[in-house]
């Protein structure tokens, strides 16, 4: 029996899980959608995706397993058109970074004996200095030796934790079970707000008195450090994030400016000593945490973990997942 996924969204995310996936064909079918039908054939053509469907309810209706790669201001949309399309048994998971809000919309939008679990994919930290965005910055390796964060709503179906355990470990990747207001406070320090604070250096600069001048100056800390909002794609889906996140970024800006303010206060009173010690403090944990990302070496003990239910689950069985090798005679 093949297991019918349906990927729907193919930039770097939804490409990647479907490239991940290839070399299971004999166990799984992959059905792709994107709203752009080139960006479709171009996932398609790099075999991230056996076969192209351009309509949404055809795309999801024999599925399985229906997986949203989507930019947050598109997610309520597409569960709301998904929602009466799905067989009876079908999980729908997504990768957004609001998992408190998604859930509470797939609550209120999926069916009756459909079920919801939320990923928060980590990155292969050998990609995190790629600018390139899109299906053509999709990689097979993207979540290799790395983790996904799995966020799983009370009473959700034992069967449907197990797939996204599953396929977490078919992609490569370790699974973390995570509580969702927690992996939102995360997501919200760790992905939001840098994209946020490059925004703010951009209209703190760009066009101001002399950036006809500065422009021409600006190197490699400038490009760095401008670098994430070339990477939100769309701007909507970076304001839907930030307005389902409010309350912890009112509180992440808060501490940011608070942060400035004390470099502020060093530069205003000549204090180079404090200015170096805040500094250098600043670049030794960036190192650290750069060797430890590099590493993969965490201590997740703060985090509130959720026991993986020990259910078989007709997915697990079919994907194989967490099998031992057999040996040979």
């Amino acid at each position: 029996m093949t297991v019918r996924i349906a990927i729907i969204g193919l930039g770097q995310i939804g490409g990647s899980f479907g490239l991940a996936l290839t070399e299971r064909k004999d166990l799984i079918s992959r059905i792709g959608h994107d709203r752009e039908m080139k960006t479709a054939r171009q996932a398609e053509k790099m075999q991230a995706v056996d076969r192209v469907e351009g309509n949404l309810p055809r795309a999801v209706r024999d599925a399985e397993l229906v997986l949203l790669c989507l930019p947050l201001d598109q997610m309520r949309e597409t569960l709301q058109v998904i929602g009466p399309e799905l067989k009876e048994g079908a999980v729908v998971m997504e990768t957004g970074m609001a998992k408190e809000a998604v859930s509470a919309w797939a609550a209120e939008l999926l069916p009756e004996g459909r079920h919801y679990v939320g990923l928060t994919p980590v990155l292969n930290p050998a990609y995190l200095h790629e600018v390139n965005a899109g299906i053509e910055a999709a990689r097979a390796d993207l979540f290799k030796n790395g983790l996904i964060a799995i966020v799983a709503p009370p009473q959700t179906d034992a069967g449907a934790i197990k797939l996204a355990a599953d396929l977490t470990r078919l992609v490569g990747a370790s699974p973390l079970f995570v509580d969702p207001v927690e992996v939102d406070g995360l997501m919200s320090a760790t992905h939001i707000l840098p994209q946020l604070m490059a925004a703010a250096l951009l209209n703190a600069t760009i066009d101001q008195p002399g950036w006809k001048e500065a422009r021409k100056l600006a190197g490699r800390a400038y490009a760095e450090a401008t670098s994430p909002v070339a990477q939100i794609g769309d701007a909507g889906a970076l304001s839907s994030a930030a307005a389902l996140n409010r309350e912890n970024m009112l509180r992440l800006i808060d501490s940011s400016v608070a942060a400035l303010h004390n470099l502020r206060g060093d530069i205003e009173a000549g204090d180079e000593a404090a200015l170096t010690e805040r500094l250098e403090r600043a670049r030794q944990a960036r190192l650290r945490w750069w060797a430890e990302r590099q590493a993969g070496d965490w201590s997740y003990e703060s985090m509130t973990k959720v026991e993986l239910p020990q259910a078989p689950g007709t997915f697990g069985r079919l994907f194989g997942a967490g099998r031992k090798p057999k040996k040979d005679n």
